[in-house]
Formats: structure tokens, sequence, C-alpha cells
């Protein structure tokens, strides 16, 4: 009997381990998505250490769902600043029906 009972502890051991390790790896997996998702959006990837608190993680997601980014924020000031100064590269002339 004592040799079933350490053959389970120890096999119970091994699956706890791998359960962990797989667990971790999962982990790191997500931040480094959300760093990548924050990064592209245009805020700091930092951020997606958040995503491990329980309560921050929705704010941000909220955040990230329907605040407007700051890459679009930029991308919609350079478009109306370039639109003020006409077309910036002769090589692509505009077509006559938007002159």
């Amino acid at each position: 009997m004592p040799n079933d009972t350490s053959a389970a502890v120890a096999a119970l051991g091994t699956v706890s381990l791998i359960a962990g390790l797989i667990g971790l790896a999962s982990i790191v997996f997500s931040i480094i998505i959300f760093w990548k998702i924050f990064s592209k959006a245009g805020y700091s990837g930092a951020l997606s250490l958040l995503m491990l608190v329980p309560i921050a993680n929705l704010i941000m997601l909220c955040v990230l769902a329907f605040g407007e980014w700051p890459i679009y924020r930029e991308l919609n000031y350079l478009r109306q600043t370039a639109g003020a100064r006409g077309p910036q590269n002769p090589a692509y002339p505009q077509s006559p029906q938007y002159r």
C-alpha cells in the first residue's frame, strides 16, 4: 500500500507541474498578444500588464473597444493638415473630380 500512495503522489505532482507550466506559458503568451495590440493601437505596451488585474482588464477592454485610439487621432490630424496644404506627393496627382 505505501508504494501505491507514493506512486499516486508522484503522478499528481507531475500532472500539477505540467498544468502549472502550461498555465504560465498561456499567461505569458496573452501578455505578449495584448502588448502587441496596445502598441498597434498607439498606447504603451506596458498597459498589457493591466490585463492581469481583474477589474482593470474589463476597463482596458472597454477603452480599446469604445475609445478613440491615439493612432487614429494622429491619422485624422495628419489628414486634416494635409488636406489644407494640398497634395504632398506630385507623383500621384489628384484626379480632376477632387480638385
